[in-house]
């Protein structure tokens, strides 16, 4: 039996490169799950990479696709059979722009009924780098002030929600004034359009003169430089992001904003992270979103596999007002 894969042989734009296939479906190992797919997000993401932003560490061909929820039909030797029918998030498997996907059992992250299959795609990627950013990594106390570029976007409204619900003050930084009233509703103090007022100038009236605690970047370049600038001395600047697909200058990041500068990429926390620490944290998130105080990204639009180049344009060209979903339904 064959499946539908999306798959790339070349780095390039994204509706250029992915192609539309068929390969036959493997069972699973003998400590694996095998998921039907349901619902896939198409994230920022997810086409950074296609593009050739992270060439050094993608062997080609390959199939895209970071996150998603599906249901179980098969298990290996060493997996129990309970397991079978059950919806699960495929983690830190194989791409899951394909019907099926393989991952290790331990990695299939149980879904409850309450949450449904569009909430549940969207889970991973962006919810846990926001908690973890916040939580580990920056370990945010009440009160701090955390600034975040492109705060629009659909991690930048997870990090307004984990303002109201960790206690510390969010100032959103945006491009427009489309998000500011949505962003504030979620729970940010305060949100500078850079379109209308200049972002050192503001953030340093809204602190004053003092800076930032602490800063989110996900564009880099010379807005991630700028951002860097707004933090108070020996505070934290975390890039977690490449959007415009330029590098900060790290040099002026430390030797002239004064301020401590890391990287944070979701894989190597989930290399480090203990089985149980992976697990207590997506089931923290779970009863956040359970518990109605996390909400995530409303669907725009829904294509099949075999319309990904459709769903590509919409996505790259089109004002969404939500996600994008690839679906196998």
């Amino acid at each position: 039996m064959d499946e539908k894969i999306i798959r790339f042989y070349e780095f390039g734009s994204p509706k250029d490169v992915l192609n539309v296939e068929y390969k036959s479906i493997k069972p699973p190992k003998k400590d694996e799950v095998l998921v039907r797919m349901l619902a896939r997000p198409i994230n920022p993401s997810d086409l950074i990479p296609i593009r050739g932003a992270y060439s050094h560490r993608i062997i080609l061909p390959t199939i895209p696709g970071y996150e998603g929820v599906g249901v179980v039909e098969d298990v290996g030797s060493l997996v129990s059979p309970n397991l079978i029918g059950k919806r699960v998030l495929p983690i830190r498997g194989e791409g899951t722009w394909q019907e099926f996907v393989r991952t290790k059992a331990e990695f299939a992250v149980p879904i409850p009924d309450s949450i449904d299959d569009f909430t549940a795609a969207q889970m991973y990627i962006n919810p846990i780098t926001a908690w973890v950013t916040c939580t580990e990594v920056l370990k945010l106390q009440p009160n701090d002030i955390l600034l975040v570029n492109a705060c629009g976007s659909a991690i930048g409204c997870i990090f307004a929600q984990l303002s109201k619900i960790l206690g510390f003050k969010l100032i959103a930084i945006t491009r427009n004034g489309n998000y500011t009233e949505d962003l504030l509703n979620l729970g940010a103090s305060y949100v500078i359009d850079t379109s209308i007022v200049p972002l050192y100038k503001t953030v340093m009236e809204l602190t004053s003169g003092i800076g930032a605690d602490a800063a989110i970047d996900s564009i880099g370049g010379s807005s991630g430089n700028e951002l860097a600038f707004c933090i108070r001395p020996n505070g934290n600047f975390l890039t977690i992001g490449l959007l415009s697909g330029i590098q900060v200058n790290w040099a002026d990041i430390v030797n002239k904003a004064k301020v401590n500068a890391n990287m944070f990429h979701l894989r190597n926390w989930n290399k480090d992270a203990s089985l149980n620490k992976w697990q207590e944290t997506f089931s923290h998130l779970i009863k956040l979103i359970g518990e109605g105080k996390l909400q995530l990204s409303s669907i725009d639009s829904k294509y099949d596999l075999l319309s990904i180049k459709t769903a590509i344009n919409v996505v790259e060209t089109k004002k969404t007002k939500g996600k994008v979903f690839l679906t196998s339904y």
